[in-house]
């Protein structure tokens, strides 16, 4: 999937980053590219998988998710597929060096990561962790 970006699409794709919800009007008006070109290109991104889907850009504080965490996670085999359904991790990453897996996660407080911590320690999979704590959300994108 995926293929060549020309400026049109990064043009497009970089409106939308801005706000995935505007009208096509609103794109060409900001691109400067005709509603139909708009139109075909937006179709044809995600048709080639380029755009994988729209989503929302939501507050950590009010959906109480500011408690971020990054985890780093050394395992002796693969982690089940469902190890990962867990809400809590907002992103996984397969990893080279000491660690094999980096882990973004988002807790209500302290407490709820507390009980994470304690049940992870449960599984058997995993040989080691090194975690940091966030202290301050500087810039975050979707």
């Amino acid at each position: 999937m995926g293929g060549n970006l020309d400026k049109k699409d990064m043009s497009i794709i970089e409106s939308l980053k801005k706000d995935s919800r505007q009208s096509i009007r609103n794109i060409a008006k900001s691109t400067k590219i005709r509603p139909s070109t708009v139109h075909k290109r937006l179709h044809d991104l995600k048709k080639r998988g380029i755009i994988e889907k729209f989503t929302i850009k939501l507050d950590n504080s009010a959906v109480g998710e500011d408690f971020i965490v990054f985890m780093y996670i050394s395992t002796n085999e693969d982690l089940p597929k469902s190890f990962f359904s867990d809400k809590r991790i907002k992103e996984a990453f397969g990893i080279t060096g000491e660690y094999d897996l980096m882990l973004k996660l988002k807790f209500s407080c302290i407490n709820e990561f507390n009980d994470y911590i304690i049940s992870l320690r449960k599984n058997k999979t995993i040989v080691k962790t090194h975690t940091t704590v966030v202290t301050i959300n500087i810039k975050e994108e979707i």
